[in-house]
């Protein structure tokens, strides 16, 4: 099985309202694997970033002054993803944000991503693990042990990263996370790092004299009584 773990960033949270897109992450997973191979890009919208959103992400409308435009993104995206099974947290809104995309663009206008993808919601598969609890993706993180400490804004790309890890200890375990750049320092710096747990051995305390000596006595107490005492052997030919 081929997986895609995706993830978007954009201007604003309603695409109704002219929101775009600003960058997409994916990484790749086949048959539980992670093989490295990822998809990353920054999208100039074309339009003004929310000062909230920025605050989420820190992606300012200057850092993406020259940025290619979605239209000039969409194939390559589409033939990354086609045919795979989309794993997102809280899929309807990337899905949503990729339909409206689509649908603005002459080459992919109609296209609907159930249409090429089957979407697998890593939300509500959380939810149904762990009802009543936060599944957030840092509570999910904290619950599964994982690092993220490096995490103080949300990106796509390392977003996805993190969910990709999440998700397969959530579906059974994984393999060490590899990036396609896994010799850079720049990959070192993004790994997905598990938090060691060193507990501490749990203290044994023993009975002191006086409590076997009542122990004994209240054994023979139940001896006495006619009882049977598990806790002493019977004697020899004794059934």
């Amino acid at each position: 099985m081929r997986q895609i773990v995706l993830d978007t960033e954009t201007t604003g949270i309603e695409p109704k309202e002219g929101h775009r897109i600003i960058e997409i992450g994916c990484v790749e997973v086949v048959n539980r694997r992670l093989t490295g191979n990822h998809f990353h890009v920054y999208i100039n919208p074309g339009r003004h970033i929310e000062q909230e959103a920025i605050e989420v992400h820190g992606i300012t409308n200057e850092f993406l002054a020259d940025k290619p435009t979605f239209s000039q993104v969409a194939q390559e995206f589409v033939s990354f993803i086609k045919g795979a099974q989309l794993v997102i947290h809280n899929a309807p809104f990337d899905v949503g944000f990729m339909d409206h995309e689509f649908n603005m663009e002459p080459a992919t206008k109609g296209l609907i991503t159930s249409n090429i993808c089957d979407v697998l919601d890593t939300l509500v598969l959380a939810r149904q693990m762990h009802p009543g609890q936060k599944n957030n993706l840092d509570a999910l993180c904290k619950r599964y042990g994982i690092d993220n400490s490096h995490r103080t804004l949300h990106g796509a790309l390392l977003d996805a990263e993190i969910l990709a890890d999440v998700y397969l200890l959530m579906t059974g375990g994984q393999t060490k996370l590899k990036l396609a750049s896994t010799g850079s320092s720049d990959a070192d710096s993004t790994a997905i790092r598990r938090i060691q747990r060193n507990a501490n051995k749990l203290k044994v305390i023993k009975a002191s004299a006086d409590e076997l000596t009542q122990h004994e006595a209240r054994l023979d107490i139940v001896q006495n009584a006619g009882g049977k005492c598990l806790w002493r052997p019977e004697p020899e030919g004794v059934s």
